[in-house]
């Protein structure tokens, strides 16, 4: 066998696969199919913006999206036989079997896990949240994965919305979308906005605003938080602006028993909307 070269039986399973796939349906194969390209282009984010689309990446994500009506525009299987694929001809949503290297081209995974689906904008405006309950507001926060991850532990503690404020990562960048596993399309957020311009809405629909803060002069299980109540959370690297900080109404730190300089950002902004379900103050109907 040359160097490099697949073993025989890998390359008869996939001749096999093409050729029971087209037996039921055509496989898309080549990157250049105006399909492929108009899914490919939403990696960008100013592509993103034109088409008012994002890319859905893993099955979470994707079964999440189905499980409402017009969430998913459509979707891209590695084998139609999925489970998921059946799901959405169930309910109209257009599905096209890819070959291995165009699912590669779809996602931003190494391990891809075969399903990326396209679907509408879902964001809000800031004066859509809504009072009681908790929400994140997330300034300057750059990295993908603290972003999406805080937007599902959002969704977990019933939160009333996540702001992306500032020049924080686009919520629609596909790492971001992943690290939600699906809670994008459960929780109201909220895009392009200034953080001053946030917390000046929010606090009009009566939230109270508290920065987390590792130096903050407050303890998160000892502040009085009320069942509204803004969190805002810094950039990783820099924290929050002190023109931040001299406008919020507490600066609060989770206390720490070890000797970690500090939690990730993830993790803090985890501990403090739980807080919120620790006294009651998630969102009445999750609450039900």
């Amino acid at each position: 066998m040359c160097p490099g070269a697949e073993p025989r039986s890998d390359i008869l399973w996939q001749a096999t696969r093409v050729h029971s796939a087209r037996a039921r349906g055509t496989v898309l194969t080549s990157a250049k199919n105006p399909k492929v390209v108009a899914a490919v282009r939403l990696k960008k984010r100013a592509l993103r913006e034109e088409d008012r689309r994002f890319l859905v990446e893993g099955a979470q994500a994707v079964g999440e999206a189905l499980a409402e009506e017009g969430r998913l525009l459509s979707l891209f299987v590695h084998d139609e036989l999925d489970p998921l694929a059946v799901r959405a001809r169930q309910t109209g949503v257009p599905v096209d079997e890819v070959s291995d290297r165009v699912m590669e081209r779809l996602t931003s995974t190494v391990t891809p896990q075969g399903v990326v689906g396209i679907a509408p904008f879902v964001d809000v405006e800031i004066d859509d949240l809504e009072a009681p309950g908790a929400v994140a507001v997330l300034h300057e926060v750059r990295d993908p994965g603290n972003a999406g991850t805080i937007l599902r532990s959002a969704d977990a503690a019933g939160a009333a919305g996540v702001v992306f404020a500032g020049s924080s990562v686009d919520a629609y960048n596909p790492k971001a979308v992943r690290a939600t596993a699906g809670s994008i399309f459960h929780v109201p957020v909220v895009r392009d906005v200034a953080t001053e311009d946030a917390l000046v809405s929010l606090r009009g629909k009566g939230f109270a605003v508290v920065a987390m803060d590792m130096r903050g002069d407050e303890d998160l299980f000892e502040v009085e938080l009320p069942e509204a109540t803004a969190f805002v959370f810094g950039n990783e690297a820099h924290g929050l602006p002190s023109e931040i900080l001299d406008a919020v109404d507490h600066r609060v730190r989770v206390p720490q028993a070890g000797r970690a300089e500090s939690l990730n950002l993830a993790a803090a902004a985890t501990v403090c909307l739980f807080e919120c379900v620790r006294r009651g103050r998630a969102t009445p109907e999750t609450l039900e």
